[in-house]
């Protein structure tokens, strides 16, 4: 999978073949850790023509594949979560370093992934087809009978996010696979390493030549490039909005399964329990820096208890540990400087604007303390735009009303939570919200990983969850029987 170098440093290859390659123009992009600056590793900068073989070479064995029984293509899913459970310690010591993601949600990532994989794997082999008859219809015949099962659908072109590398590249690989698919990974430029690490278990675990390729290099160069490709039948993207706007206007008929920007809220009511809420506010909002499309990314709370709350979320911000993530901090590095000012600017649009600062605030390079804005109002940045960094506004209401509709005024609609001991009020606010998924008496997260996945308007496309994600996938294979009256 790699060579060392004489420095110590890892040079690591790209799956193509079942073979680990490096691109033949000898180019590399160095990989460093926003923790300190080191040198990660290095992965090749393929070219356009590498990244055409590449999709190519996924043709190669994708009927053997396909026909393959789904318990045997089950059985490799269950050798692949091994694996990743008996290396977990040593694949979380790379996120650590990779991108900074503190060493209790680092190991989290690696071994729920391997959870991930088990259910997949079960979950197809529980995917089963349909008989059905004509009579069923008016004016039907018992002697017409459709056969329905699910074919895949080709070579599917994962690109994972540098935040989750690991459980977001394997989220899209495992449905694919199980559905008989091939698939070409682009993982996001940092979060690579330990994508490339994934992808070297599964093919350990016993994967055919050809059927999981990889490809490195930056999305300024393959981008466009990648994803307006012959051979690419589907694409499943995470990622920015901006990103995703990109390529489904280049998909042209591919069909798309994309994860998208957020801007979650949290609703709080007068009659919610303050001290749970805050609680959960403050992780939904804050674990691994906010660098979370579920993360929590504003409050709205109605002036009866905004000034209790506020007090209550200051007392356990102000409490989370700040700084290096080998040392298990909460709020780490941010994934890079350009993240952090970025953060800072709305941080400051803000305050200019009006805004009080509750705490935080304070950077260095690219560590942002984790940070509460109040009085957040309708004309601030921050209102509306993702920080993707430990930036939290509170925006007071006057009533529910009101809060779902700043609510929903929002671009985005990925989740919500409503925190409130009102059962009938819960419904009510979470059947008026735009957005893929509510949470009631709870944070905004993704999990499950067998729970429908979605966001709606710039949130994204298509409903993710392993079962949905298998069905996305593959598509439906009718075999009509007509059988003839003797």
């Amino acid at each position: 999978m790699f060579q060392r170098l004489q420095e110590g440093h890892p040079v690591y290859g790209n799956l193509m073949g079942g073979r680990w390659i490096t691109s033949q123009s000898g180019k590399f992009i160095d990989i460093h850790s926003p923790v300190d600056g080191s040198l990660v590793g290095k992965i090749p900068a393929m070219t356009q023509e590498e990244v055409a073989a590449s999709i190519q070479d996924t043709k190669t064995h994708l009927k053997e594949w396909a026909a393959m029984p789904v318990f045997e293509r089950a059985n490799i899913l269950h050798r692949a979560a091994t694996l990743l459970e008996e290396r977990a310690k040593e694949l979380a010591e790379i996120l650590v370093m990779e991108i900074a993601k503190d060493r209790k949600s680092a190991l989290s990532e690696v071994t729920r992934t391997a959870d991930l994989l088990r259910y997949t794997a079960d979950m197809g082999k529980s995917l089963e087809g349909q008989a059905m008859s004509g009579e069923n219809f008016p004016g039907g015949s018992p002697d017409k009978i459709s056969f329905v099962t699910r074919v895949p659908l080709g070579t599917v072109l994962a690109i994972s996010p540098f935040n989750y590398p690991v459980n977001l590249s394997a989220s899209k690989i495992g449905p694919a696979l199980i559905g008989g698919n091939a698939v070409l990974l682009k993982p996001a430029t940092q979060g690579a390493i330990s994508a490339l690490h994934l992808a070297k278990i599964i093919q350990e675990a016993g994967l055919p030549d050809g059927i999981l390729n990889t490809v490195t290099g930056r999305g300024s160069q393959l981008g466009d490039f990648i994803v307006t490709q012959e051979g690419i039948d589907f694409i499943n993207f995470t990622g920015s909005t901006e990103v995703g706007m990109r390529i489904s206007q280049l998909s042209a008929m591919r069909p798309l399964l994309m994860e998208l920007g957020g801007k979650d809220a949290a609703i709080v009511l007068e009659d919610a329990d303050l001290d749970f809420a805050a609680e959960n506010i403050v992780s939904g909002a804050y674990s691994y820096s906010g660098q979370r499309c579920t993360a929590v990314k504003r409050i709205l709370a109605t002036d009866q208890v905004a000034d209790d709350l506020v007090e209550k979320l200051k007392k356990r911000i102000e409490a989370l540990p700040v700084g290096d993530p080998r040392d298990n901090a909460v709020i780490t590095p941010l994934i890079s400087e350009r993240a952090a000012e970025s953060a800072q600017e709305l941080i400051e649009d803000a305050l200019d604007k009006g805004a009080k600062l509750v705490t935080g605030g304070q950077r260095e390079k690219n560590l942002l303390t984790p940070t509460l804005l109040d009085f957040v109002t309708a004309e601030m940045d921050v209102a509306w735009e993702e920080p993707f960094a430990p930036v939290l506004p509170v925006i007071r209401v006057k009533d529910v009303e009101d809060a779902i509709q700043i609510a929903n005024r929002s671009e985005y609609g990925l989740q919500s939570s409503v925190f409130t001991h009102n059962i009938d009020q819960a419904f009510y606010v979470a059947r008026r919200l735009e957005v893929g998924t509510v949470q009631i008496n709870n944070k905004t997260e993704r999990g499950p990983d067998h729970f429908p996945f979605l966001g709606v308007k710039a949130s994204g496309m298509g409903t993710q969850g392993v079962r949905y994600s298998i069905e996305a996938m593959t598509r439906p294979k009718v075999i009509a029987l007509n059988l003839q009256n003797p």
